[in-house]
């Protein structure tokens, strides 16, 4: 056989017998080998007295309702700002902390927006090449499940809300996979005629014309299959007294307006990036994420995390909960229902740890937003300082404290991405910071991904 030359670069037969030699000089590394294949690397780093730790009290802990279910889709973000909204309803009607908002009644109207967004937007970008960035990250996901605060606001400006009864969870509504796959591929197929037609000198008259037809097969699929939102409903109730009450039939925008009515231009949404590419003190939007063309668009105020973590202490000693995003699937041990960056010693089994920073993780795709819930809750010590935070999840009540889950202090100044105050909670010389122009960031910037996790 011909000799075969090393390229530069290239592991050696001699580089790999000195990894062996390393591994089998440390008795520890073949325990962790026989350990980890015989059973899940959670379970084997799971540092058994950080568990004997946990506690699930807190010295500030708010109303709740009872955990709900986002099943086998990436609507957290819904589901978290429903769940703060609830709370509201259920003083005002006196109702039991089983009470939920449809769901997917604001999932059925954020489809329908994202995909003229997705449309509108590819009428915009006809004269891109196939093959740019830009197309080729537009037609990624277009009709996806996740989703960002000032998206929830522009639904509920636009649509209302209503009581779930009204629009109950159907089983695509709850498992989202075949539907979403199937309107994207009718969507791409829609872009594809379009950019043609833009291409052969189509107005763009013309292509929103397109457009409409386009939007009804979608409205079509949607209604397959989640069901068909309503545009009134008979709103009668029983409260907790046992008392009847009934309002007759009222529209969503007005049920919105009667039993909520959250004043959300009061609320601003602070994020935490301390990438060296971005700045503080400094509001930030993202190119092409939305879904209500015409809506409020994406407003993010950069701020230092102890700016962010104040005024999210500082809501929910108010009384108001605290929706947020944070990188769920770090260190999170799920069936406890803990973040935690002690809760598993990777470092013991496999002789090495991560070195990157927060800012590290965000520049090399090690972390961004995944996930969004709810502030319930604050540990704070006898300074005032947080020890852990009480979270209202959206995975059933399976997991955790039935279904609420526990966040340490430190992993929150690790993974923690997102809160959304009441502008009374920012510090009045960042106030004015929100009336300047936005930095625009490009689409894949970390900080314009979607909360979806499952």
């Amino acid at each position: 056989m011909p000799n075969h030359h090393l390229s530069d670069g290239e592991i050696s037969s001699e580089a790999l017998l000195s990894y062996q030699k390393a591994f089998d000089s440390e008795p520890r590394f073949r325990q962790s080998m026989n350990a980890v294949c015989a059973a899940p690397i959670t379970k084997v780093a799971l540092n058994r007295r950080r568990v004997a730790q946990l506690d699930h009290t807190f010295s500030h802990h708010l109303t709740e309702g009872k955990a709900t279910s986002q099943n086998s889709s990436g609507r957290c973000w819904l589901f978290a700002a429903l769940n703060t909204m609830r709370i509201i309803a259920m003083e005002k009607m006196n109702l039991s902390d089983d009470f939920e908002l449809s769901q997917n009644y604001l999932s059925f109207w954020d489809k329908m927006e994202k995909a003229n967004y997705f449309l509108e937007s590819i009428i915009e970008t006809w004269q891109e090449p196939n093959g740019s960035r830009l197309i080729d990250f537009l037609m990624i996901s277009p009709i996806q499940d996740g989703g960002q605060w000032h998206m929830f606001v522009n639904l509920t400006r636009k649509y209302g809300v209503i009581p779930k009864r009204a629009m109950p969870e159907t089983d695509s509504s709850g498992s989202t996979a075949q539907m979403n796959a199937l309107i994207t591929g009718k969507l791409r197929e829609y872009a594809c005629q379009l950019r043609e037609a833009a291409s052969k000198g189509a107005s763009i008259a013309e292509l929103r014309a397109m457009k409409q037809g386009m939007n009804e097969s979608v409205y079509r699929m949607l209604v397959i299959h989640l069901g068909e939102p309503p545009r009134a409903f008979d709103w009668q109730w029983r409260d907790k007294d046992k008392n009847f009450h009934r309002d007759g039939v009222i529209t969503p925008q007005a049920f919105y307006e009667k039993y909520i009515a959250q004043e959300l231009d009061e609320r601003v949404c602070l994020i935490h990036c301390p990438q060296p590419s971005k700045q503080y003190n400094t509001l930030y939007t993202i190119k092409y994420l939305g879904n209500v063309v015409g809506g409020e668009i994406i407003k993010y105020l950069n701020v230092e995390l102890s700016t962010l973590k104040k005024a999210a202490i500082d809501q929910i000693k108010s009384g108001e909960a605290v929706w947020f995003g944070c990188d769920v699937g770090k260190h999170l041990e799920r069936e406890m229902g803990v973040m935690d960056l002690e809760m598993y010693d990777y470092e013991l089994v496999y002789g090495t740890k991560n070195g990157l920073s927060k800012a590290q993780r965000l520049d090399y795709g090690h972390s961004q937003m995944t996930h969004a819930m709810v502030f319930t809750g604050v540990d704070l010590d006898d300074q005032d300082r947080p020890r852990k935070w009480r979270v209202e999840n959206s995975w059933s009540d399976k997991n955790g404290d039935k279904g609420f889950f526990l966040m340490t202090d430190a992993w929150f100044d690790e993974y923690m991405y997102e809160v959304v105050v009441r502008r009374e909670f920012v510090p009045e010389e960042l106030l004015k910071v929100l009336e300047t122009e936005p930095v625009p960031l490009e689409p894949w910037d970390p900080m314009g991904a979607l909360a979806m996790a499952e």
